[in-house]
């Protein structure tokens, strides 16, 4: 992707693609000397795109730099950061879009042991989360480990229900993660949508959703778009990623992410859409690609 900069381009060659050009030699400059910076290009869409650090894979960047690319590529925020780190978003005029919450993906609030130190983790990422004005607060159920869904679920609802009212008075979401159990996390217990927006009708609160990510209902479930439209009312943010693989959308994958977003956006959706996956290219050059593609 790192083609040199030309800092006037003819009408010859679309500002996208200019600014790609730019992006690399951005890029390429960490080793060197500092490159002139490249003014961000919000993205002209109807979806709010953030996304994961892991879409950097292979690029010597730190956090700081993430961002400045980050921005520049139009994204509005970065997922899965911490308060310590929210310094470093802010300036580059980013938000945390999806705080981590203290829950895991082994241990989570399906098993009450978890309860009292979760909460307390938790209450403390919404108030951080609230402070910093991110929107959301990650939520992971955990493994079964010999928890039935049924009792699991109970669990989850009474969990919930116990922090929903800081949620509330603060304005954060909980998203309570939607992951595979057939390839990536084995015994995961949120891994199906109808258990997830059964825990999330039990406890009836607007800001207690779920994170629907389409990667791993890809391999669960398929059937994307209508299980979205069918449940949109308790969807608060979503994941993407090509499958097989996790990696990039491309024509080697089974989902056509156009599609699907523009599914998303005629529904109204005002949250987020994060980029999650790991790319088998130029990094730089393959997040401008997936941004463009969900674009719509």
């Amino acid at each position: 992707m790192l083609t040199g900069m030309n800092s006037h381009p003819s009408s010859a060659l679309p500002r996208r693609n200019f600014l790609a050009t730019v992006g690399t030699f951005t890029a390429v400059s960490l080793l060197g000397a500092a490159a002139p910076r490249a003014e961000a290009a919000p993205r002209t869409g109807r979806l709010k795109q953030s996304l994961c650090r892991g879409v950097f894979s292979g690029l010597k960047l730190d956090l700081d730099g993430q961002c400045r690319e980050a921005a520049r590529l139009g994204a509005v925020g970065i997922d899965l950061v911490g308060p310590s780190d929210f310094p470093v978003l802010k300036k580059h005029g980013l938000i945390p879009t999806m705080v981590p919450g203290g829950s895991g993906i082994k241990s989570g609030i399906n098993d009450k042991n978890n309860h009292a130190a979760m909460d307390a983790k938790m209450r403390d990422a919404i108030k951080a989360a609230a402070a910093a004005g991110a929107p959301n607060v990650i939520v992971l159920a955990g493994d079964r480990k010999g928890i039935s869904d049924e009792e699991g679920l109970d669990n989850t609802v009474a969990f919930l229900n116990n922090i929903k009212g800081l949620a509330e008075e603060q304005g954060v979401t909980l998203c309570m993660e939607l992951l595979n159990s057939k390839v990536n996390h084995p015994g995961y217990m949120c891994d199906h949508t109808a258990w997830g927006v059964e825990a999330c009708k039990r406890v009836d609160s607007p800001r207690v959703k779920l994170l629907y990510d389409i990667y791993h209902m890809q391999i669960m479930e398929g059937d994307i778009i209508r299980t979205i439209r069918q449940n949109f009312k308790y969807i608060g943010h979503f994941h993407t990623a090509g499958n097989p693989g996790r990696h990039e959308f491309d024509d080697t994958q089974e989902m056509n992410y156009t599609g699907i977003c523009k599914a998303i956006a005629d529904l109204g959706y005002q949250g987020y859409l994060a980029h999650e996956y790991s790319p088998t290219k130029e990094p730089l050059e393959t997040l401008d690609k997936m941004m463009r593609l969900c674009e719509v």
